[in-house]
């Protein structure tokens, strides 16, 4: 698996369907009957063969009637198996929900509104060798504690209450793999120290490189042994090939983005049994142009492109690459969209972190990159489960991490605390994979 080591040992399953909602001659030896040796027909005694073979006959078939019931039934047992049991699955693996007292089907779960929870954190960062230490706000001195407490509530239904136990049962003999930028990252980090807290044994819980989680690394992969599974993370920030200055460019143009070409890692996304892919956070000047990266298509650059078109085309290389490389079949597929960020200015250098959420989105609860995403969506052949978390999480000034990171000296108004909405991104993820969330396109 080229440079990356991960653990093969992971066994796939049919329980994570391609669809969203969840959908999925014996022969007998007889003895030769003949005449006693001598004897004639007309002499044969009550004990001759003529009719025991009557008698066999007619045993004979009793038995097939029998065994053709039989047959029958076991056909009929297993039809309803396979074709009901799928949908009930859920409930009967305990994964609890309000789906049979106030109904999921038919729910938005994207439209809601936050409400405070004192079950609220789920974990505690600190506890969690897998959180970032610059995204453990409180552990950085935060002192005020009320962004912690809130709880996504849709409009017409509620979400699963989180039960860790059996979500790792779930997940048991899986490989979930994350692809994206540090956004995804934290995702992939939020969803590991949830799952840690119904870990028993924590030191059986590790990297499988044995790797300190930075920002830098391209893969990481936590591995739960306990139920042979690992979360996986790797580092595409595009999506698309990061290529060198190609031959006779201007001076200007030190790199370019490959808008045709997949990242040369996506060979290791492939036989996962979830993915979840995520991008964004990267496509602005300040990481494009003004570091003198360009687009190229082919052989050609397009020194004009705008990053928007850009990035609608690097879309359509990806999902052309699902369509071509992933089996649906074994693989469920998502994609994130666009996460707001909450400058105070376009410079992104002043973060003014709120004690609450905002009343009002004030427009951040659209995004061109994320109209993008269910634009392309819309037209794959395949069905893609699009985590559309825009909206919900433009109300959340507050839970940024601000000046509370492990560079105090640059606030930041773009990533995330931990506890915090990244764990609510988890939650939407687990009703939209063991549930019908309300929005996949195909």
């Amino acid at each position: 698996m080229s440079s990356y080591r991960k653990s093969k040992s992971l066994n796939r399953s049919s329980s994570i369907n391609k669809t969203i909602l969840f959908g999925r001659s014996k022969s007998f030896n007889r003895s030769t009957l003949s005449p006693l040796n001598g004897g004639s027909p007309r002499a044969l005694s009550a004990a001759s063969p003529r009719p025991n073979r009557l008698s066999c006959v007619s045993q004979w078939s009793r038995m097939l009637i029998v065994i053709g019931l039989f047959v029958s039934f076991i056909i009929f047992f297993a039809g309803g198996y396979i074709y009901v049991l799928p949908s009930l699955s859920p409930e009967f693996l305990g994964y609890s929900l309000s789906v049979f007292n106030n109904s999921m089907v038919g729910c938005d779960i994207f439209n809601g509104s936050w409400v405070l929870d004192d079950a609220y954190p789920l974990y505690n960062a600190s506890e969690c060798p897998f959180a970032e230490q610059g995204f453990n706000c409180l552990g950085n001195g935060r002192s005020d504690n009320d962004y912690l407490k809130w709880r996504w509530k849709p409009k017409h239904c509620d979400l699963p209450r989180f039960d860790v136990y059996c979500i790792l049962e779930r997940f048991r003999n899986k490989r979930i793999v994350f692809v994206g930028d540090s956004m995804s990252r934290t995702q992939w980090e939020s969803l590991i120290c949830l799952l840690m807290t119904g870990v028993e044994d924590k030191k059986s819980v590790y990297e499988v490189n044995g790797n300190n989680i930075t920002k830098r690394i391209r893969f990481l992969g936590v591995r739960f042994s306990s139920f042979n599974f690992t979360i996986e993370f790797f580092r595409s920030v595009f999506l698309v090939q990061h290529g060198l200055i190609p031959r006779h460019a201007p001076r200007r143009v030190t790199s370019t983005l490959k808008l045709d070409k997949l990242d040369n890692i996506s060979n290791e996304w492939l036989h996962a049994d979830i993915l979840i892919f995520n991008t964004g956070q990267w496509w602005v000047p300040g990481k494009l142009f003004q570091v003198g990266c360009y687009f190229q298509v082919g052989n050609s650059l397009k020194l004009g492109m705008s990053i928007r078109t850009a990035f609608r085309l690097a879309l359509g290389t990806w999902a052309a690459w699902v369509e071509r490389s992933i089996d649906t079949n074994k693989t469920r597929v998502f994609f994130r969209t666009f996460e707001p960020s909450h400058w105070s200015d376009q410079s992104h250098r002043l973060c003014n972190v709120t004690q609450n959420p905002m009343t009002e989105p004030n427009g951040r609860e659209h995004h061109v990159f994320s109209d993008s995403v269910l634009e392309v969506i819309k037209n794959m052949k395949i069905p893609i489960t699009v985590l559309n978390i825009t909206s919900l999480s433009s109300f959340r000034s507050d839970a940024h991490v601000g000046q509370w990171n492990d560079n105090q000296s640059a606030p930041d108004c773009a990533h995330w605390c931990l506890p915090g909405v990244p764990d609510v991104w988890n939650e939407i993820f687990f009703s939209c994979l063991f549930h019908d969330c309300g929005l996949h396109l195909q």
